[in-house]
C-alpha cells in the first residue's frame, strides 16, 4: 500500500473514532445510589422505576441527535430505531411509558441539577458542576 494511502486511511480512522463523543450518565449530586450500566438500562427500558437505594427514578431522554444515538448504542446496546420500536410496543400494550424527553444537553443538565430523582445523559464535554457523573461510556 502506498504511503499516501496508508496515511489517509489512518487520518480517516482517527476522525471516525473522534466523531463518537463520550456519553456521561449523570444524576443529582445528592444521589448516593450505586449506578452501573445495568441499572441505567433497566431504568431507560422501564423495567425498573427506582434507584438501587429504593428512591424514585426519573429518567430523562434527549429527543434526537448524536447524544441520543450514542447513549442508545453504547449504554443500551441498541440502535435508536430499536429503542423506538421497543417503546412503541410497550405503549401499545399498556406496559410502560418512555422516559421524559427534552430537546438538548442543556435541558438535561438543568433538570438533573434541579431534581434529586432525575437521571440523564449528556455529551461528556458538556458536564457541569451542578450534576454528578456516575459513569462515562
Amino acid at each position: 500500500m502506498p504511503k499516501k494511502s496508508l496515511a489517509w486511511l489512518l487520518v480517516a480512522s482517527a476522525m471516525s473514532l473522534s466523531a463518537a463523543a463520550e456519553i456521561a450518565v449523570i444524576v443529582h449530586p445528592s444521589n448516593s445510589s450505586a449506578i452501573d450500566p445495568g441499572v441505567v438500562e433497566r431504568l431507560y427500558l422501564g423495567k425498573n422505576n427506582q434507584f438501587p437505594d429504593g428512591s424514585e427514578a426519573l429518567p430523562i431522554n434527549i429527543g434526537s441527535g448524536s447524544s441520543l444515538d450514542n447513549f442508545n448504542s453504547s449504554v443500551l446496546g441498541r440502535s435508536t430505531a430499536q429503542v423506538k420500536s421497543y417503546w412503541s410496543k410497550q405503549i401499545f400494550t399498556g406496559k410502560g411509558t418512555p422516559p421524559k424527553e427534552v430537546g438538548n444537553d442543556a435541558s438535561v443538565l438543568d433538570l438533573v441539577a434541579n431534581n434529586k430523582n432525575a437521571i440523564g445523559y449528556v455529551d461528556a464535554a458538556q458536564v457541569s458542576d451542578g450534576v454528578k457523573v456516575v459513569f462515562t461510556k
